[in-house]
């Protein structure tokens, strides 16, 4: 199949694009402001479907909406009928095309455009009437409040907000692609004359706001967002994907003494907390137990044991870990416990807790097992 993109070059044309070629889509005709136009004439000739990406909504003047919006669309149907192609045509359109502004109007334009010219030649037209869409790629302080958000924030840059209870109905850009390569194959999510994306996230401009400085918290916190809730997900790899490219690492507090070291990674409300657990040679870390909080230990490097006695017991459980077969060991509340390294280099554990460390609230209580 050999697809037409235009706007390849833009949001989502570029995330539409790497999809295809994800999924093994070879023939992609790529079309942009800067292709030459003549290749125009060559792909609707050679096109079975095409993507109808390329717009204006930034112009220095508005006339420009007109002539990007409806008269490059125009051109586009023209030299498809010119080669008599009646392949399936998908428009991106806009929320504003309801609107009374020249945008809106430019847009409304397109769509008409191509309804007529889907019932003079027959051929399958999609119209998608797009709601705000984010995601990575897109163009900050442009046209797009949460790459802008994302993108300020993270490079300690000014943001406004006049209105923080406006209202705002977004798409995320995989959702995006994932419907328009549903409505390549014939299965588009279609309502009445006009496609639509399935999954739409209703939210607040605060809220954005509110989350991505949450994001931007998290490193000092050690913390993860929630993701269970799908927009938060979405929206934190968003934010992620405008960080300053010398700052995707930042450091961890060690706690380091005799005995090697102990790092918190991670800290959830509801997930618990992960740690690194580094022990020199001959070292024996714990014992000590807790009433509710409860454990995982995984060695990755190194070997060593960890020892486990229930209260009110003399029986002591061993187990022999290693970093050449990986294994996690629970330890249970009600187990006073300790871990040893056998080996002659450092011993590196990943620890799970069920609850993130709270010095008001220790549950942990010294006892040799």
């Amino acid at each position: 199949m050999k697809i037409l993109v235009t706007g390849a070059k833009g949001f989502i044309g570029k995330n539409l694009v790497a999809e295809l070629k994800n999924r093994k889509y070879r023939n992609i005709f790529e079309y942009d402001i800067e292709t030459n136009p003549s290749l125009l004439d060559v792909y609707c000739k050679e096109a079975d479907f095409v993507f109808h990406l390329a717009g204006v909504n930034r112009p220095k003047e508005q006339s420009e909406f007109m002539k990007g919006n409806f008269g490059f669309t125009s051109t586009l149907l023209n030299t498809l009928k010119r080669h008599a192609n009646n392949c399936p045509v998908m428009i991106a359109s806009s929320i504003q095309a309801t609107l009374d502004n020249a945008y809106g109007r430019s847009k409304k334009a397109g769509e008409d455009l191509l309804f007529k010219y889907g019932k003079e030649t027959g051929a399958r037209i999609l119209v998608y009437r797009f709601p705000n869409v984010f995601g990575k790629w897109c163009k900050p302080n442009y046209n797009s409040a949460v790459a802008t958000f994302c993108y300020n924030i993270a490079h300690d840059l000014p943001i406004t907000v006049n209105d923080r209870s406006v209202v705002m109905n977004l798409v995320y850009i995989d959702d995006v692609v994932e419907e328009l390569i549903r409505a390549l194959n014939g299965k588009e999510n279609r309502v009445g004359d006009f496609c639509e994306v399935p999954i739409v996230h209703t939210i607040t401009l605060g809220e954005i706001v509110d989350l991505i400085y949450s994001f931007k918290n998290s490193r000092e916190e050690r913390s993860i967002p929630d993701m269970s809730d799908t927009f938060t997900k979405k929206l934190y790899s968003t934010y992620l994907s405008y960080m300053p490219e010398d700052q995707f690492s930042y450091e961890l507090k060690m706690n380091v003494d005799n005995r090697g070291s102990f790092t918190e990674f991670i800290r959830t409300p509801d997930r618990g907390q992960v740690s690194v657990n580094i022990s020199k040679p001959g070292i024996t870390k714990g014992n000590h137990w807790h009433h509710t909080k409860n454990e995982k230990f995984l060695v990755v490097s190194g070997k060593g044991v960890i020892r486990l006695r229930k209260i009110n017991s003399d029986k002591v459980i061993e187990y022999f870990v290693s970093g050449e077969k990986m294994e996690v060991v629970d330890i249970p509340a009600g187990y006073t416990h300790n871990i040893e390294n056998l080996g002659e280099t450092d011993m590196v554990t990943i620890m799970w807790a069920n609850e993130p460390f709270d010095p008001d609230k220790l549950d942990t209580y010294f006892e040799i097992v």
